[in-house]
């Protein structure tokens, strides 16, 4: 799963990378080290730009809160939940489906966090001497530095208790696609930690490689059998995982000392 990533890279590094056509300097957010369900965060999408004449589509980065709200939902009250969609169901689900087919988005990271439970408080959870064991954190990243392109989507969301020109009238929410976790070597890995993604949790972030960017953005393509095959995992090694300070666990911390690497796990949470 994705609950929690790093997102400290400028917009005018992102758009480069992404070659963005469109942002609003408006929109820019903070650094953020600590990215929770229902913040702000950017996107990446194309989309025809409001009220134009060109109806082509156009490169923009957006700012959207993380929280999938459907279009038909009643409420927003749901989009906590809805922060990630599997990658296997996402073209069937009612929630996720309509968005697979045209609303789709790349969610730029350094990296997302996950937590182990060490092998020792494991053995004293399944023995009944310790009920919540504590867990360490792992920050899992692109060993080569490059940007973490995480597969997403996006939807459109009116409340209705607003007039139309309120500027909360329109929720623009995303979901991270997930994917079974890689079971191959990590390209770089802690001595005595984890040695494949799998063993840190079943679940991760589709990532997209660039030769995908284009074909996943481009809302023309609707079929949902060439838009599964876009979700197949990436190569396998290119990614890296070590263990980062506990603050993490708390969505109140946040700071580039959250992806400090340290040399072991901290006491009481060894692998």
């Amino acid at each position: 799963m994705c609950g929690r990533y790093a997102a400290s890279r400028r917009p005018e590094d992102l758009a480069g990378t992404f070659e963005i056509d469109k942002w609003d300097p408006e929109e820019t957010l903070a650094p953020d080290y600590n990215v929770a369900p229902t913040k702000e965060v950017y996107a990446v999408l194309d989309r025809a730009l409001k009220d134009a004449a060109d109806p082509r589509p156009v490169r923009q980065l957006r700012k959207l809160k993380w929280g999938l709200v459907p279009s038909w939902s009643k409420t927003p009250e749901g989009a906590a939940r809805m922060i990630n969609a599997r990658a296997e169901t996402v073209h069937e689900k009612p929630s996720y489906r309509r968005a697979f087919s045209s609303r789709r988005c790349i969610l730029p990271a350094d990296g997302y966090y996950e937590w182990v439970t060490g092998k020792q408080e494991r053995d004293l959870e399944v023995e009944g001497k310790k009920k919540r064991p504590r867990k360490q954190p792992y920050f899992v990243t692109p060993a080569d530095g490059s940007v973490f392109a995480m597969a997403g989507l996006y939807e459109f969301w009116r409340d209705k208790t607003l007039p139309d020109d309120h500027p909360r009238a329109w929720w623009v929410t995303c979901s991270v696609i997930t994917t079974e976790a890689e079971t191959g070597p990590l390209a770089v890995s802690p001595a005595d930690g984890p040695h494949t993604l799998a063993e840190i949790h079943p679940r991760m972030p589709l990532m997209l490689t660039p030769d995908r960017w284009d074909a996943w953005l481009d809302p023309a393509r609707t079929d949902a059998g060439e838009l599964r095959e876009l979700l197949a995992p990436p190569p396998s090694g290119l990614m890296r995982a070590y263990p980062v300070p506990t603050a993490v666990s708390n969505v109140r911390n946040n700071g580039p000392e959250l992806l400090e690497e340290l040399a072991a796990p901290e006491e009481g949470t060894l692998f």
